[in-house]
């Protein structure tokens, strides 16, 4: 039967009433849909707003204002830009994102394209970048570049394709497992820098106990304003200072003060050694999407019903949107860099509600952010921050590696995906345990026999031996010197 020919979305969903219970009704929404890639889609003629699209897209947003704030930051200190730069890019980024990309394309044009979002793991290297005479526009282009050859040439769903259970769960524990450290140390670290530590010992008590409350109820979909809530009244109760300090204005929109000389970056336009510099930084980039897409996509898939795979986000379309949001983004004047928008797919994919409804809600409220100027303090205030990434984020992820390495072959890749990523970092465990797994030295040997030999080590031998080089060249294996000479 051909599309055209078949039942619509809306002759086939069924109201509440006629289910009896609320997660039945939201994996009927799922099952029914058929979102339609690369043409126009409606909200009530091809997906519906719920009550639970309020979760993903408050957490979205608060990921977003803190992990935009992290990028532009970590450019401007070395560019020796100070506070007000940060803070009015930032806002600048999120009017970008949210109107012409997270509500254009996600919410009407492509909804299995998720949210295009933010490339936490890359905010370590960009000091690096500007050592070694990068620009901030030459690197979105490049990145842009890449990107687009990636999905273009479908090369993100191969990649996935070729990734065992074990290893994908090996990669989610991993990451699960250092970003809830890394959010308890942050607060532990915030509350002592306030000489306040029972306040970080007694929000991350009741957080802990108000997520086990929500598992056992079957509504974890509620733990990230729950939680946020929680932490924000019990951190005020305990007398920590908070203050509203951003007030509402409405960013510069023009390139040409964004990429002057004296005004904004101060940097001028990019010439043709900044491209040359910033080379080897945006292939690891686009680089270190597969892992950090394909996990996003697993969490989906563990969450929503067998038969709702039609509305599961596609990989290479959110490589090809990410790529395009991060040239426009740059050209514009922006200091994000793109990747998939892990803090919206997450929550969305607990909360079993598919893309474009939360992304236009996201995209709605990271205007009224930028605009207003006051959410963006109560983002970013320490309690409310760290406690929504937690449940929002990586206690998911760690739930969702564990589920994935029950039996002995997946635990076994898993074992080493964690050991591999903790020696060097996720890409390098990925990629090398993908090889390994592949090959059938570890995990199912049965599986990398019967695989062409053109998956079973052609690609992933040279996916592994392209990225230890880069990483080389850029300084991230331990104990070897970067190859690449910073002028």
């Amino acid at each position: 039967m051909s599309e055209a020919q078949s039942p619509s979305y809306r002759d086939r969903r069924k109201p509440r009433r006629e289910f009896d219970s609320r997660t039945a009704y939201l994996e009927h929404e799922l099952s029914v849909m058929a979102p339609r890639r690369w043409r126009i889609n409606l909200p009530f003629r091809d997906y519906r707003f719920e009550l639970e699209d309020l979760v993903p897209a408050l957490a979205a947003t608060i990921g977003k204002i803190v992990m935009v704030a992290a990028v532009v930051a970590a450019f401007a200190g070395p560019l020796g830009l100070g506070n007000e730069f940060v803070v009015e890019n930032v806002r600048f980024e999120m009017l970008i994102a949210a109107l012409l990309f997270v509500i254009l394309f996600s919410g009407l044009i492509n909804p299995n394209a998720n949210l295009a979002g933010t490339h936490g793991p890359m905010i370590p290297l960009i000091p690096l970048i500007v050592a070694s005479g990068g620009h901030p526009l030459a690197l979105g282009l490049m990145v842009g570049m890449f990107g687009l050859i990636l999905s273009i040439s479908k090369g993100g769903s191969k990649l996935m394709a070729l990734t065992s259970d074990g290893v994908r769960g090996g990669l989610l524990i991993y990451l699960g497992a250092m970003g809830l450290l890394s959010q308890i140390k942050a607060l532990n670290a915030w509350a002592t820098g306030i000489d306040m530590g029972h306040v970080a010992f007694t929000v991350i008590l009741s957080t802990i106990i108000m997520y086990a409350l929500l598992a056992r109820l079957e509504m974890r979909w509620l733990s990230i304003p729950l939680g946020s809530g929680l932490a924000f009244l019990i951190a005020i109760l305990l007398g920590a200072p908070f203050e509203f300090v951003t007030e509402p204005g409405m960013p510069h929109l023009s390139p040409s003060y964004w990429w002057g000389e004296t005004t904004g970056w101060q940097m001028g336009w990019p010439q043709l050694h900044h491209f040359v510099s910033v080379a080897p930084f945006a292939v690891l980039a686009v680089a270190m999407w597969s892992p950090d897409f394909m996990g996003q996509r697993v969490f989906q898939e563990l969450n929503y019903p067998k038969k709702a795979d039609k509305v599961l986000m596609n990989v290479d379309d959110t490589m090809g949107v990410a790529s395009v949001r991060q040239a426009v983004g740059s050209v514009l004047g922006g200091g994000n860099l793109a990747s998939s928008w892990g803090t919206y797919i997450i929550p969305a994919a607990i909360a079993k509600r598919p893309i474009p409804a939360g992304a236009m809600l996201t995209g709605l409220f990271c205007v009224i952010a930028a605009l207003w100027g006051y959410p963006m303090d109560l983002a970013v205030w320490d309690p409310v921050l760290r406690v929504a990434l937690i449940v929002g984020v990586f206690m998911p992820l760690l739930e969702a590696g564990m589920q994935m390495t029950r039996n002995t072959t997946s635990s076994q890749s898993a074992g080493i995906v964690v050991f591999a990523s903790a020696f060097v970092n996720p890409v390098f465990g990925w990629s090398m345990t993908m090889l390994l797994d592949n090959l059938g030295l570890i995990g199912d040997k049965e599986r990398g026999k019967k695989l062409r030999l053109m998956d079973r080590w052609v690609i992933p031998g040279i996916t592994f031996a392209v990225l230890l080089v880069i990483m080389a060249m850029v300084g991230m294996l331990p104990g070897i010197p970067a190859l690449m000479t910073i002028s």
